[in-house]
């Protein structure tokens, strides 16, 4: 039996009766734990999104398991080392949101030099300020930390729409791609980054070393006018930090996509900062990179089940 413990997407669930193994699909089964543990007692594949912890206490109880599926790509959840103690192959849908993430970080891009949504009801209320016309982003230095897939094809966007970019990521090689072909220029530390770029856009994984990356300290080396943009892992910012930064001027408009804590508890004193804009974990759930997602996922899961080779597997550390 595959358990499904969280939501997909409505044509994903429409197309469950067709799939070759029965399936116990229940997107709040997350929220019941004894529900869950007696599903998990006769799974044999359990598919996740963020908010299912898959531990090694949560794995004693599926004897049966024999696959973990990821509807997405970040795995804060899993217990990847549990996994691999059992032989649990974790299957993921590998760059099935990376599209609809990267379209949303030149979203916020082009809203931070061209705000023309603001400019709507000024024009309809009669004013006809020619003045507003805002800035251009052919130019201006995008920073990256992080080159994955998305860091990279965030990346090649901004370099054709004329931005200089300006990347930092440890795990990159010197000859890499984007560097030898001119698209990125490769910093040697984050800092260079951080006091070079217009604007700066996160594209690393949570860990430890990545917890608040973006510290007070680092912050402040941005330009007092810089963007700051977040869809990774909110964890990634320090956000009371980024709060005092903001309340003393610093940075011009700041993106956030994830936080610290989903949703954040209330009041959220970043919601009252006019120059911060949130949205609900959002990027990368599009309807067809929802579809994508599921389908994949489901796809790999069948053929680890089938004793075939998966397309898409974590490699486990």
């Amino acid at each position: 039996m595959i358990v499904i413990s969280e939501w997909i997407d409505p044509g994903a669930e429409a197309s469950l009766p067709d799939y070759p193994f029965p399936v116990r699909y229940d997107p709040d089964l997350w929220r019941q734990p004894e529900a869950l543990a007696d599903a998990l007692s006769q799974a044999t594949a359990w598919i996740v999104r963020n908010r299912t912890p898959v531990t090694a206490p949560w794995l004693l109880k599926a004897p049966r398991l024999q696959v973990i599926g990821r509807l997405g790509v970040g795995l804060d959840n899993i217990d990847l080392d549990a996994c691999r103690e059992r032989g649990l192959p974790v299957v993921y849908a590998k760059s099935a949101n990376a599209a609809a993430v990267v379209e949303y970080v030149l979203t916020a891009l082009l809203w931070s030099v061209r705000p023309w949504i603001d400019w709507v009801p000024r024009t309809k209320a009669g004013e006809w300020n020619r003045r507003l016309g805002g800035h251009e982003l052919f130019g201006r230095t995008l920073g990256i930390l992080g080159l994955g897939d998305i860091g990279s094809r965030v990346a090649r966007t901004a370099h054709q729409l004329g931005m200089r970019v300006i990347a930092y990521d440890p795990h990159v090689s010197p000859f890499h791609a984007l560097a030898s072909d001119g698209t990125v220029m490769l910093a040697d530390s984050l800092e260079a980054v951080l006091e070079t770029a217009d604007a700066v856009t996160l594209h690393l994984p949570q860990s430890p070393h990545t917890r608040h990356l973006m510290n007070a300290s680092r912050l402040e080396r941005m330009k007092p006018q810089a963007t700051l943009i977040n869809t990774a892992r909110g964890a990634l910012i320090d956000e009371q930090a980024l709060y005092a930064v903001l309340s003393q001027g610093h940075l011009r408009h700041v993106f956030l996509d994830v936080r610290e804590e989903e949703p954040p508890p209330e009041p959220d004193p970043l919601a009252a900062i006019s120059r911060v804009y949130l949205t609900p974990h959002i990027a990368g759930l599009t309807e067809e990179a929802l579809s994508r997602t599921t389908r994949l996922v489901l796809q790999d899961v069948r053929l680890v089940l089938e004793g075939k080779r998966a397309r898409n597997v974590v490699r486990h550390p």
